[in-house]
């Protein structure tokens, strides 16, 4: 039995969920899965009793003596690459990181055009393609990140991998929404490595686990 399990919110719509289970999957980090279906008539009771914060996700560690319990996608990514150092969940090299970091941290609390225009609905390709309201800015700095991050670390890596920064990281886990979102709101016209990168996060088989899990909370 694992001693870690998270609670995540529906698998076509709770972006944030996304990024801590594809951390976990990629890295081979054993978990228990719960789910708390989002926008049903209990939703907002069955948070209030379970979540520290009122929302999705949250990890639970069990250890001898306690529960840890940690919420927020980014802190609990943080979390795991204390608890399995050896994963070595962010980039190894100081420089690659630092830009890592900062990244991860700028999705975290930017892009809200992009949140408010086009919410996830990770099953969906033919959606209307709307840039209003500074979605269009946000795109275009979404592709610069990935462009620089490729250019400056990835494609220098020794792994050759096609992620940000070579190997699965942190930062790619921040950023599978978005590649949902350009998917499902696209198609958009960008540079031939934010295309490249999109294309190698789509393939993940984790990817098509988490839209498998979709299909069947959905009945698609």
């Amino acid at each position: 039995m694992t001693d870690l399990t998270l609670t995540i919110g529906d698998k076509n719509l709770s972006s944030w969920s996304l990024r801590p289970w594809i951390l976990m999957k990629q890295a081979g980090i054993p978990f228990a899965e719960k789910n708390i279906r989002l926008d049903q008539p209990e939703t907002r009771k069955v948070l209030a009793e379970t979540s520290p914060s009122g929302l999705v996700p949250f990890l639970a560690h069990t250890t001898d003596s306690d529960e840890i319990r940690i919420w927020d996608s980014l802190a609990i990514a943080e979390y795991l690459n204390e608890l399995y150092p050896e994963k070595q969940l962010w980039p190894a090299d100081i420089k690659a990181r630092a830009h890592a970091r900062a990244v991860s941290a700028e999705m975290h609390s930017g892009f809200g055009a992009m949140r408010a225009v086009w919410p996830m609905q990770f099953l969906r390709q033919d959606l209307k393609h709307l840039t209003s309201g500074g979605v269009q800015r946000d795109i275009d700095r979404i592709a610069q990140i990935w462009g620089e991050c490729r250019t400056k670390f990835g494609a220098k890596h020794e792994s050759g991998g096609p992620f940000l920064f070579g190997v699965f990281s942190i930062a790619d886990a921040m950023y599978a929404p978005v590649v949902s979102r350009f998917t499902t709101y696209g198609p958009l016209e960008l540079s031939a490595d934010a295309a490249a990168y999109i294309e190698a996060m789509s393939a993940l088989p984790t990817m098509k686990e988490w839209g498998d899990g979709a299909k069947m909370q959905t009945g698609s």
